[in-house]
């Protein structure tokens, strides 16, 4: 790496450093992104589209990662539930405004392993795990107080906080990656752009123009 001249090999800003693996790099960014970003710094928005390609997008928060990809939770019967059922193809996207960088993913989701969402699903809150029984998501309620007197059977049903089995339909999803690209605002729309492609199950680095 160009020290000197705060530069990676690539001629890059030096905050792309020169990481072989992009799994890396981000781990790096996102360090840097909860010590700066106010709210959430493992937000993103995740698209995704149905068996006729109508595309979808909504935000979501990380809550895994590890060298297979990047998990998130939901209601399988969910807009995006449904959805990747059809077509598990996905796109996610982090933007951290504080540091003007952004990453987007693409790869293919799969549903993680029940002993995985098991262990997640009893680390939140006790109100968080009566939600995801309560929660018909996506689906039309006929008001708000609907929804609070579910939460109140739930209630309940599980009245011991230590003891909420996690619902079969809920669970989480890892797209696991082909592509990273890690993008960095330059003054005048100058940015800089270092993308990540994965062939033959090794990662090619290359420079986007902006």
């Amino acid at each position: 790496m160009n020290q000197k001249n705060g530069q990676n090999s690539l001629g890059l800003n030096i905050c792309f450093e020169d990481e072989a693996n992009p799994i890396d790099l981000f781990r790096k960014w996102f360090a840097v992104a909860e010590k700066s970003e106010i709210n959430d710094p493992n937000a993103l928005s995740v698209a995704t589209s149905n068996k006729d390609g109508i595309p979808s997008v909504r935000m979501v928060l990380l809550k895994g990662l590890s060298e297979k990809g990047f998990v998130f939770y939901t209601n399988f019967n969910s807009k995006k539930g449904k959805d990747l059922k059809e077509n598990p193809q996905a796109s996610m996207c982090f933007h951290w405004k504080s540091l003007r960088r952004q990453v987007r993913i693409s790869g293919k989701a799969v549903q993680i392993e029940d002993k995985e969402a098991d262990q997640y699903y009893n680390s939140r809150a006790y109100e968080s795990r009566i939600g995801a029984w309560a929660s018909s998501q996506s689906q039309v309620m006929k008001n708000r107080n609907e929804f609070l007197d579910k939460i109140k059977a739930y209630e309940k049903k599980y009245p011991n906080q230590k003891e909420v089995p996690r619902p079969s339909h809920w669970s989480g999803w890892r797209v696991e990656p082909n592509i990273i690209e890690f993008w960095l605002e330059i003054k005048n729309r100058i940015h800089e752009r270092l993308n990540y492609k994965k062939n033959n199950g090794k990662w090619i680095r290359e420079i986007l123009y902006p």
